[in-house]
């Protein structure tokens, strides 16, 4: 198959334009009802389905891989996507900011919420008849067309930013490995987000799909026991040894105090949500809603667990002098503290994938030709990987180089995504399909959770661009913070 005139020409030469916008692709609301009827104003049709029957088909073409992964292996992918090196920062920006009464009772009720809202999600995977392996295709087939276009742009906005944040964290674990055995300071953090930038680079290459990343998501999460449990162990250590008591004040002034704490919400959220659900649910086997909603229980459980772990266990170690990037913190043996960065550094590097690859599938199949299971890597696969992928992550390494304040971009990214798309935008797909079943105290809870989606994403978003802008003008472009 060959790409011609904006459709895919078939062996004949004939040009099939059903497939443009199967590919994800449209200009205006119209290219769009052109090619998906059921994106039409006023004619798309919604209806729920959960049959998981066998021969559901996706809801547009790909060129990755769908329905080949156990439930098992789905719930690696999550685990890996969300124990990275973020929890390392968590006691520095969410139990620092709220303190021993709001933060647990904060962290509980967002990890009840986020699990409520992705069972839900996943509830919605095929709606309609068929499997939508994206969340602008579920949000299109459901709400229409400019909701699918808000979809796209939203979370693609935002997983870049979170693919920023990410290399930012991968830099900080490596200058902690040469802090730990070098006075040398010549070399900057900058410079490690850049020797960062390209490692990922290197592994996004080599990595084409999410199918074939399962190996690597399952070594992540051996290596993310490995740095959460020198964390806790070295944390655990120093309070008992501390000398004196910890402080467990909110410090600052009061305003900076309600902005942090208005920020730290939107870090809870990026905690416990990925914002890319359709998009990992895409790759379970039949029957797909069953399945994700075991993974979502293994990711709830046993993924989530060393969270809520480090955060309360740092916390008390270190009272609100704990740092942003918890290992530089805690005064355990250098072989140690070296241990823990150089798994914090590798584990991040497939987190960083996970979230990346919904970007990665857009662009792949906008540009793939088909060449069977010997696609991925054919000579023109492998060529567009390069160039896309490569300009990408040098894009998002000059920004992490030039900002290097992960903690701000993880707090803008779940107010700016988890809690439009993972709340809201739920409850009113999970409406449109259920509505009309529902009694009068369902409808106003729903839309009780919408509203307050809105209030949390206005609120969140504005302590934490002021977060940035506070830390831009207090400090140099590529500085070594």
């Amino acid at each position: 198959m060959a790409m011609s005139n904006g459709g895919i020409e078939n062996h004949n030469g004939k040009v099939d334009t059903n497939h443009l916008v199967q590919r994800g692709i449209g200009n205006s609301a119209s290219e769009l009802t052109h090619l998906d009827p059921e994106l039409a104003d006023g004619n798309h049709h919604v209806e729920n389905s959960n049959s998981d029957t066998p021969d559901i088909g996706p809801s547009r073409e790909t060129v990755h891989h769908v329905g080949k992964d156990t439930w098992w292996e789905a719930g690696f992918h999550l685990i890996a996507a969300f124990d990275n090196s973020y929890v390392l920062g968590y006691p520095g920006l969410v139990m620092a900011y709220l303190g021993w009464i709001a933060g647990p009772i904060c962290v509980g009720a967002f990890y009840v919420g986020s699990f409520y809202n992705n069972y839900l999600l996943a509830t919605l995977h095929e709606t309609g008849g068929k499997r939508h392996i994206r969340s602008r295709d579920l949000a299109g087939h459901i709400l229409g067309p400019l909701m699918y276009k808000a979809t796209w742009i939203l979370q693609f906005l935002n997983l870049s930013i979170a693919t920023v944040g990410s290399i930012i964290l991968c830099g900080e674990s490596l200058q902690g490995i040469w802090v730990a055995y070098s006075h040398n300071s010549a070399i900057t953090l900058p410079i490690w987000v850049v020797i960062s930038g390209g490692t990922y680079g290197l592994f996004a290459f080599f990595v084409p799909t999410l199918h074939s990343l399962r190996l690597h998501t399952a070594v992540s999460i051996f290596l993310s026991l490995i740095f959460i449990c020198i964390a806790v162990g070295t944390s655990v250590n120093d309070g008992f040894r501390a000398a004196a008591p910890r402080d467990y004040s909110l410090l600052g002034t009061k305003a900076d105090v309600s902005f942090r704490s208005i920020g730290s919400l939107a870090t809870i959220a990026f905690a416990f949500n990925s914002n890319i659900l359709p998009e990992m649910q895409a790759v379970v086997r039949q029957p797909a809603v069953r399945n994700m909603h075991k993974a979502l229980v293994m990711q709830f459980t046993l993924g989530n667990f060393p969270i809520i772990l480090v955060m309360m266990a740092a916390y008390w170690a270190y009272g609100n002098a704990v740092n942003p990037y918890l290992l530089n913190s805690t005064s355990g043996a250098r072989p140690w503290v070296a241990l823990a960065n150089v798994t914090a550094f590798l584990q991040m590097i497939v987190s960083i994938h996970v979230y990346a690859l919904p970007m990665y599938e857009f662009v792949d199949t906008f540009f793939g030709r088909n060449y069977g299971d010997k696609r991925d890597w054919s000579a023109h696969s492998t060529l567009i990987r390069f160039l896309t992928r490569g300009t990408f992550i040098a894009i998002a390494t000059f920004f992490g180089a030039l900002l290097p304040f992960f903690g701000d971009f993880v707090a803008l990214t779940g107010a700016l995504s988890v809690f439009p798309l993972n709340f809201g935008l739920v409850h009113l797909m999970y409406l449109k399909v259920n509505g009309k079943n529902f009694a009068l105290y369902q409808v106003a809870w729903h839309w009780g959770m919408i509203g307050l989606a809105v209030i949390l994403t206005v609120t969140t978003a504005t302590a934490s661009v002021r977060q940035i802008i506070s830390d831009a003008t207090n400090a140099h472009v590529f500085s070594n913070t």
